[in-house]
């Protein structure tokens, strides 16, 4: 798991510094890119290279690898429609960085000064310490924005806008919303939030006991206390106190996890085992894959999904489109679908749609300049805008909810409007 943020903001701090010749040497100088007459880093007359970074292995055994294959699919489709105005997209793949913050830096460095490519999309890893780098280097990056360094920086987009709210931005009330309308509404209801003992899960913590309480929820038990480097044998100590937090020392309605995949299934299981009967969220686990071992296909069974994105199960054009580019990108095989594939595919979808607006002169100004005003409507992930999208989100979702070992949707896809977040 990843080492506390401030500590990856000083180590990427020290590297910086360290490497700042050899970066300076190589790909151009960062100061003269899209100038007049000058040669733009992975830009040629026929292409454009692009590259990703992707926590394809983990200490834990989570993978984001089908990241890579939706963003392959997708710029596989934009190829056969002739490119970004006339220019194929030369994918090179993604670099895995293990959830490893000095990898994440190093998949960058490489990218850039070895690899020259143009942009990085996508980039998805719970850490991002080649987020300095990239944004120095003028790399415009596009990935999940479920880190603060997806929020602010000029050249550092997040597919679904930002996910992290700053004081004075706004709050997604996706997930709150979406448990108020499965629990018949918030209130008298309670939840218990529970969160990785590191900066990020402290910063879940804080939004969502927010978020939480804005819609209507009681929130009596909100705690990053789940070590984040070693996923506990015995949960009894979580369940035994998440399981007296509710009114009058009883159960809580709802427990939400802001946890991955390996954790989420320890702790369902502890807490199905001690007779909790309420309702069970993550946003981690829809993954038909995940439902192939019956131990955790009964540790997942009824728990509800935040989704950031149009379900599977949803019969639009644009998920038809997805399920069919997919399918294509995987040598013509039905693969089983995953929030990953998803993560990658619209990662490489609002790169090229900002890329094709910014015309056949693409440079990194070119690209900043179509970056400023950009907007669309009707996406998986609904309608989009930048630079909005680089300080909150855009504010949609959905629930799933895993039954009987299939997924179905528990609330539609829709837009909500955010909150005030401070």
């Amino acid at each position: 798991m990843p080492r506390p943020i401030r500590t990856l903001a000083t180590a990427a701090a020290a590297l910086l510094l360290a490497t700042a010749c050899n970066s300076a040497s190589t790909g151009g100088s960062p100061g003269k890119l899209g100038s007049p007459g000058s040669s733009v880093r992975g830009v040629t007359a026929d292409a454009v290279k692009v590259g990703g970074i992707v926590s394809m292995t983990t200490a834990s055994g989570y993978s984001k690898k089908d990241t890579d294959l939706g963003a392959r699919a997708r710029y596989d489709r934009a190829n056969a429609e002739g490119g970004i105005n006339g220019r194929r997209i030369d994918y090179l793949g993604a670099e895995d960085d293990g959830q490893d913050p000095a990898r994440n830096l190093a998949a960058a460095r490489k990218l850039v000064q070895q690899d020259e490519v143009f942009a990085v999309s996508p980039m998805s890893s719970v850490t991002f310490a080649g987020a300095d780098f990239l944004d120095g280097q003028k790399v415009p990056t596009v990935g999940w924005g479920t880190l603060p360094s997806f929020c602010g920086p000029q050249h550092i987009y997040g597919f679904n806008g930002c996910l992290v709210p700053t004081p004075g931005g706004t709050l997604n009330q996706t997930w709150p919303e979406g448990l108020a309308a499965v629990l018949g509404g918030a209130r008298g209801k309670s939840v218990a939030l529970i969160a990785g003992d590191n900066d990020a899960g402290t910063f879940g913590i804080r939004t969502f006991t927010q978020g939480f309480k804005a819609a209507g929820f009681e929130v009596p038990y909100a705690k990053a206390v789940v070590p984040a480097t070693s996923m506990p044998s015995d949960w009894s100590a979580y369940t035994k106190e998440i399981l007296r937090s509710g009114p009058g020392g009883g159960a809580p309605d709802a427990v939400v996890s802001v946890m991955q995949t390996p954790y989420n299934i320890g702790l369902f299981t502890a807490l199905k085992r001690s007779g909790y009967k309420g309702l069970l969220s993550d946003p981690t686990d829809y993954d038909p894959g995940l439902l192939t071992k019956d131990a955790t296909r009964q540790a997942l069974d009824g728990v509800h999904v935040l989704l950031q994105f149009q379900p599977f199960e949803a019969d639009s054009p644009a998920m038809r489109q997805f399920k069919a580019d997919i399918r294509k990108a995987a040598g013509g095989r039905d693969v089983p679908l995953n929030m990953h594939m998803m993560t990658g595919y619209m990662s490489a979808d609002l790169f090229l749609a900002i890329a094709e607006k910014a015309g056949e002169d693409l440079t990194v100004e070119s690209f900043q300049q179509a970056a400023n005003g950009f907007s669309d409507t009707g996406t998986l992930v609904g309608d989009r805008a930048e630079p909005k999208g680089q300080k909150e989100s855009f504010g949609c979702g959905a629930l799933v909810r895993l039954k009987n070992g299939r997924y179905e949707v528990a609330v539609p896809f829709r837009c909500y409007p955010p909150i005030p977040f401070g």
